[in-house]
């Protein structure tokens, strides 16, 4: 990157950062003037990603989501290098498996659930002692519209961004005044993670949508930099629906 801003004095922790979402998350905060720490399981993606994003605004850790021990590291890798983490944003997710819950193999939910609800509790609390209980701050969440309406094909995944949006809720009312903790629930973005959702396809799928485009990591960095920010100071246990427009399909007419 050229030209950082001025250092806004603000840490942030983004789990799930190396490319994605979380990149386009850790992007905007970074272009804001914030720091940043990363997480991922890819140690190669990560260093690239700390790379574009800028050696002296960025660190990461290398680990999986769901080793609370990997939590306990990427927590106080933020306190020792910037000595402080502000905003927490849970974007760490897996969707191994494709298909109805009726032939689900339990152990694969297990993982799921683990991965996408567990990990980010857990990161929470971790920030919540090391920093937030004292000072401040804000978490967002990454959940789906998934969460919010039935998806034939990812039920799985489905199902566990809806426990993160209430998860969100619980914690939002647990946590106040001090942290307000809010969620983004994207419709189809255009990841390697949902490339499964619309790749040979993107035209048709983009088609069903009112603005005519499926999303991009910036869309949902601008909205997670929206709720970590004093704009939305007044702003706790909400769902921010990110979509282009598709819920509005749902109408009858």
């Amino acid at each position: 990157m050229t030209a950082l801003p001025e250092l806004s004095g603000k840490v942030a922790l983004v789990t799930g950062a190396s490319r994605g979402i979380g990149y386009g998350v850790a992007e905007a905060l970074v272009a804001r003037g914030d720091r940043v720490v990363i997480t991922g399981r890819g140690e190669d993606a990560l260093k690239e990603a700390v790379e574009q994003l800028g050696a002296e605004r960025a660190v990461y850790v290398a680990g999986k989501a769901h080793d609370e021990a990997h939590q306990a590291v990427a927590v106080e890798r933020a306190m020792e290098a910037f000595g402080r983490v502000d905003f927490l944003v849970n974007n760490a997710g897996t969707n191994p498996v494709f298909g109805p819950l009726a032939d689900l193999d339990l152990g694969v939910a297990r993982k799921v659930f683990e991965t996408n609800v567990i990990s980010a509790l857990g990161f929470a609390q971790k920030t919540w002692h090391a920093w937030q209980k004292d000072n401040g701050g804000a978490i967002v969440n990454i959940a789906s519209v998934a969460g919010i309406a039935p998806s034939p094909f990812i039920a799985a995944y489905g199902v566990s961004k809806a426990a993160m949006i209430n998860l969100t809720q619980q914690m939002a009312h647990e946590f106040a005044p001090k942290v307000r903790v809010n969620a983004i629930a994207p419709a189809v973005v255009k990841t390697k993670f949902a490339q499964a959702l619309y790749e040979g396809r993107e035209e048709e799928a983009a088609a069903a949508y009112p603005l005519a485009r499926l999303g991009v990591p910036s869309d949902i960095g601008g909205a997670a930099a929206f709720l970590t920010s004093d704009q939305s100071d007044w702003v706790t246990g909400q769902t921010l629906v990110v979509d282009g427009g598709i819920f509005l399909n749902a109408g009858v007419g």
